[in-house]
């Protein structure tokens, strides 16, 4: 795709502005890192054209204070572009169930995916973040079938970044962009842990 040119231009019957300026579903995922990390620099990006900005945030736990937020936050509050909004489910879920049980942790999944339903019915936002999103649908928490027909049907111009491994197969069909990240190396191979700056 040289100087941002298609290698196809489909007979749609849609001007090249309809085209362009449709809203993307965008996926990234596979087992490297820096899928949340991408998500983030879209959403830097959507701040700067003054979009509101809805983030979702499904696994990582309530209690972390991790950098992008800070980041996001401050920038929405600078009222130099878009406004930003966290959302944090529940306590979060991680590799290591935390306090309360699977059926918890459901509960505030699902209660999640109906807050973004709604959101996405009243065109909340120009842009949502479901962070770690994959995993509610991998676990039978969130139903994929459903997503994928809200998405698809989502009204107006909001774009959506999904992150998160193992993404399933419909949400891969349904998505316009889908980035895989995949891993050629890690500090964690040679046991080095997560740090700051870094990872959060």
């Amino acid at each position: 795709m040289p100087q941002g040119k298609p290698d196809y231009v489909p007979d749609d019957g849609l001007t090249t502005r309809q085209r362009r300026n449709r809203p993307l579903l965008m996926v990234h995922t596979g087992p490297g890192k820096g899928k949340s990390t991408a998500a983030f620099g879209l959403a830097t990006r959507a701040w700067a054209q003054g979009w509101n900005i809805g983030v979702f945030q499904f696994v990582k736990s309530a209690k972390w204070r991790i950098g992008e937020e800070r980041a996001l936050r401050v920038l929405g509050e600078s009222g130099e572009g878009g406004e930003v909004t966290w959302n944090k489910m529940g306590e979060g879920w991680s590799w290591i169930q935390r306090r309360g049980t699977e059926q918890d942790h459901a509960a505030d999944a699902a209660e999640g995916w109906a807050q973004i339903k709604r959101d996405l019915e009243a065109q909340t936002y120009r842009m949502y973040v479901l962070d770690e999103f994959t995993y509610p649908m991998k676990w039978g928490w969130v139903d994929v079938d459903d997503v994928v027909e809200t998405l698809r049907n989502r009204p107006g111009q909001q774009h959506v970044v999904i992150t998160g491994r193992d993404a399933d197969q419909r949400l891969i069909d349904a998505a316009d962009l889908v980035t895989e990240m995949t891993k050629v190396k890690h500090p964690m191979d040679v046991g080095q842990k997560g740090q700051r700056g870094i990872e959060w």
